[in-house]
Formats: structure tokens, C-alpha cells, sequence
């Protein structure tokens, strides 16, 4: 097994598209054996103007804005317009306790479930994928800690920020006091790749790895016990990242009840080719979710005015809006406990919208667990 790493980041976030559609960050790290690692320095406001992830592109409507969501509020609501300012949780005050930040290599070869493909490329294709724990300060080894598993868990927007905001929403007993685990994807985007194969596939398979192969390397390595109680487990993502979260609740409810998702992907993306379910994760709100029982999951949704194939018709099952829009419906009509925020004049899983938004929906998600 890799030895452990401790790492101290100092972080600056900046606006740039990236290869699978979110802002990346740039990240300074030294790496010290055996030092713990203070949680990311506060990021700086992005530039003006827009930041999403593939850029500008064809928008969506103008939607008449609502209020301003509240962490009790539930249904659909739209915010704007741009720029979108940080929140201010992300600037971690003076004396607020810092958790710390552990980071560890999983390698495919060590894997039973997902030895490693590309686009492009035939057999089997080694990589390796780096995990980043977060443990809250003050944690007491032994004690079964509640967690949300991050989806794209490497260098960029959700390890720049979500720890900042853990920091801050945690001294404030706004959340409880939670391990973050920060999973890099396999490599790769969209059809052929391993990340589309981990999070486009529409199955139970990604959480039984996290569950399997990822959550005992994260106890191990950073000595925290994690929670069975699925009421004490969120899962987090972004883009495709945020369609494998709903899967991993979906198709695994007795280990999860909360799902974050910023741009979810509920589109028709699933390669290889699945005929139980023919329209990938665009079946969820088309077929899925509205001819099965309620589940107990409780989710915070987002989708961009300018998201991806904003402007694409239905026979495309490639509108990112249209699909975020149906989810919401659904989930709405089968009365689940949901939040949905339409961001306008911003793109595809926009830096500038999550770190807006990312307190807001953390506190949201966590809403009726126990804070000690």
C-alpha cells in the first residue's frame, strides 16, 4: 500500500475550462511526510463575466428571478444575474478551527472493479487516482463520523472550496462535523473514458467501488471511522460527477440520503450501451424515477442558463437544462424533499455559480441531522 501524505496547500483559484467541464484550480502543494495539512487558504473573487466550463454558449430563456433561497426552503428557485460573488464562508475567519487534509494514490492494478480503459485505446489501461481526505479538527478517533464523498475530487474547483466551507460551516454548528472524501476520477471525459464509465453508468456499480475499495483505504489511511447510517452520508459532484452521486443513492439508499449535484449530467452520455436503460441517465426523469417507489433521498440541485445543449431539442437527450428541468419535476411530483436552482447568465458546472451557492447547499443538504 502507498505510503501516506500529508499535504499543506496553498490554493489560489482561478476561472479556466477544463477537459470535462469545470473550472480547475491551480495548486500549489508541499508534500511532507507525516505533517498534517491545514485545510486551503480562502480563494479570491473570480475575474467579472462568465466562467463556465466550456465557455459562452447558446442560453436557455431569461427566467424571472425568485428569492434568494434559504437552507429551509424547498422547490425551484432562480438566482443572478452575474457575476456571482463568493460566499462569504469561503474566507475562513481568524481562529476558526481547520481541519486537515490527507491525501493517499489508489492504483488500478489494485482494483477489482475498474482496472482502467481510454478513448481511443484498446485493453486494459492503467492509472492511478489520487484521494484527498478532509478530517474535521477536533475529530476523536474511533467515533463514527458522518461524510459526503466528492465526485472530481481532484486539483480544482470542489477541493479548493469545499473545505473551506466545511471549516466555516462547522464551527458555526450550521453542519455537523464531517469527514470530506475527495475522489479523483479514473482519467478521461465523456464515451470510451474511464471517468464516463465510473460515472455515466447508470447502476449501482461506482458506489459499491467507493463503498468496497475507496471508503477502507480512507479509514485506514486517515485513522477516521465513518458512519453506516445513511443518514449521515451525502455524495457530491458536478457534470457526469453529479450524475454518479444520484446513482450511488439511487441504486444504494441503505448507504446514502443526500445528493448534491451542480450541472447533473441526466442526459443520455452511458457507454457502453445499457438496453435496460436505452437513454443512459436521461432515463431517470423520463422512466425511472416516476414509475418507482419514493426513496429516502433528499437532493440539492443546480443547472446553468447556459449550460450545456441549453438551446438542443428533446430527441438530442443532450440539453442539459431540459434534463435538470425534468429531474426537478419528478422529484417534485413524487414529492421528494429537493431544492433546484436555475443560476442565470452562467455555464456548465460555472466556478463562480458553486462557489456562490456551495455553503448555501451544504447547509441545505444537511438539514435535520443531528448537530453535536
Amino acid at each position: 500500500m502507498p505510503a501516506v501524505t500529508r499535504l499543506t496547500c496553498t490554493i489560489a483559484v482561478f476561472a479556466a475550462a477544463s477537459s470535462f467541464a469545470f473550472v480547475q484550480g491551480a495548486v500549489t502543494a508541499a508534500l511532507q511526510t507525516g505533517q498534517p495539512a491545514a485545510a486551503p487558504a480562502a480563494a479570491p473573487a473570480p475575474a467579472p463575466g462568465r466562467q463556465g466550463g466550456r465557455g459562452p454558449a447558446p442560453a436557455a430563456p431569461d427566467r424571472p428571478l425568485t428569492k434568494v433561497p434559504t437552507p429551509s426552503d424547498e422547490g425551484d428557485f432562480v438566482i443572478g444575474p452575474a457575476p456571482y460573488a463568493p460566499a462569504p464562508e469561503l474566507t475562513v475567519a481568524d481562529g476558526v478551527p481547520k481541519g486537515k487534509l490527507i491525501e493517499f494514490v489508489m492504483k488500478s492494478e489494485d482494483s477489482k472493479i475498474y482496472k482502467g480503459v481510454a478513448r481511443g485505446q484498446t485493453g486494459t489501461v492503467p492509472y492511478e487516482r489520487r484521494v484527498t481526505v478532509y478530517v474535521p479538527a477536533g475529530y476523536v478517533p474511533g467515533t463514527a463520523a458522518p461524510f459526503i464523498v466528492v465526485q472530481d475530487g481532484g486539483p480544482g474547483t470542489y477541493l479548493n472550496t469545499t473545505p473551506l466551507a466545511l471549516d466555516t460551516l462547522i464551527a458555526q454548528k450550521r453542519i455537523p462535523a464531517m469527514v470530506g472524501v475527495f475522489v479523483a476520477n479514473g482519467g478521461g471525459d465523456a464515451q470510451g473514458s474511464e471517468r464516463g464509465l465510473e460515472y455515466d453508468t447508470v447502476s449501482g456499480l461506482y458506489a459499491e467501488f467507493i463503498e468496497t475499495e475507496v471508503l477502507p483505504r480512507v479509514a485506514k489511511e486517515a485513522g477516521v471511522t465513518l458512519t453506516r447510517d445513511p443518514e449521515g452520508r451525502a455524495t457530491m459532484g458536478g457534470s457526469s460527477g453529479a450524475a454518479a452521486a444520484f446513482s450511488m443513492a439511487w441504486f444504494h439508499p441503505e448507504w446514502y440520503h443526500r445528493v448534491l449535484s451542480y450541472s447533473g449530467t441526466f442526459v443520455n452520455q452511458q457507454s457502453p450501451l445499457n438496453p435496460e436503460t436505452p437513454h443512459g441517465a436521461w432515463e431517470y426523469h423520463e422512466t425511472i424515477i416516476p414509475k418507482s417507489p419514493v426513496k429516502p433521498i433528499r437532493i440539492w440541485m443546480h443547472v446553468g442558463q447556459r449550460d450545456n445543449g441549453a438551446t438542443r431539442d428533446e430527441a438530442s437527450l443532450h440539453n442539459w437544462v431540459m434534463a435538470n428541468d425534468r429531474m426537478a419535476a419528478v422529484l417534485k411530483a413524487k414529492g421528494y424533499h429537493y431544492q433546484y436552482v436555475f443560476a442565470m447568465d452562467s455555464g456548465h458546472t460555472e466556478g463562480a455559480v458553486i462557489r456562490h451557492t456551495l455553503p448555501l447547499a451544504l447547509e441545505w443538504l444537511w438539514k435535520g441531522y443531528p448537530i453535536k
